[in-house]
């Protein structure tokens, strides 16, 4: 039987989204693994005792966080683009309040570790850019809720705050790409001027922790443009059916 021409043209239009989010997965998966090794095998693993272990969960759980787990977060309407909007919603929330968890710990971890040492908080660009990213997340978040999730919002603010809350989450997730790459390119720094002479990373040479760093960065950019690929991309937006536009949750 002849395929339609309808489904050829669907098809056609989706013929490298697969491979994108497929990438998008890979890519983050590749930037956990060299933070874990990063912070576990270099940087001698983790703890919660104000040492330099317990910082080593900031980076880790950031990254989860705010890259990761946000990466999945922004393309779940992407990826199940034909599904049942409410239950898209309902995940697409979840996922935001892991984010929320892995953040709150990680943050629990750095300035606990600062305040251990003595060691002064928000001095750093990174810093900044970080708390601000963080900040701005959990604004994000609690509009979102009360738009989208909340019942009895009249339908025309959810719509006129759409366009909103899509450009404010990719610049959020923006910002904490460069506060990853800021803060690794910080700590690699760090690592070159504490302890004494011979145990300092000499980064200049290219050591293996700091390619291994390098490449970590390099991963996060290529996981956040198949990310905007995909959200840009006009032929890979969600299919509207006609419940979408009916659908508080209750």
């Amino acid at each position: 039987m002849e395929q339609s021409p309808i489904i050829d043209r669907l098809e056609n239009k989706l013929k490298y989204f697969p491979v994108a989010v497929g990438f998008a997965q890979v890519f983050g998966l590749f930037v956990l693994i060299i933070v874990g090794v990063w912070m576990g095998h270099f940087l001698g693993g983790f703890a919660w005792d104000g040492s330099n272990l317990q910082f080593n969960l900031h980076p880790l759980c950031m990254v989860f966080g705010l890259i990761f787990l946000y990466s999945d977060a922004i393309m779940v309407y992407r990826v199940f683009r034909n599904d049942n909007k409410k239950t898209i919603k309902l995940v697409h929330a979840g996922i935001h309040l892991l984010i929320l968890a892995f953040v709150i710990v990680g943050l629990l971890a750095v300035f606990g570790f600062h305040n251990a040492k003595n060691i002064p908080n928000m001095y750093t660009l990174h810093s900044w850019i970080g708390l601000t990213a963080v900040l701005l997340f959990c604004l994000q978040f609690f509009f979102g809720f009360i738009t989208f999730l909340l019942p009895g919002l009249a339908m025309e603010y959810r719509k006129f705050y759409m366009p909103i809350h899509v450009f404010f989450g990719l610049a959020i997730f923006g910002m904490s790409v460069t506060a990853a790459l800021t803060g690794a390119t910080e700590k690699l720094f760090f690592e070159t001027l504490t302890g004494n002479v011979t145990e300092r990373l000499d980064y200049k040479n290219l050591p293996t922790q700091g390619v291994l760093v390098n490449c970590m960065g390099l991963g996060i950019l290529l996981l956040a443009g198949l990310v905007l690929f995909i959200v840009v991309n006009p032929n890979y937006k969600r299919t509207v059916v006609e419940e979408d536009d009916r659908i508080p949750l209750q």
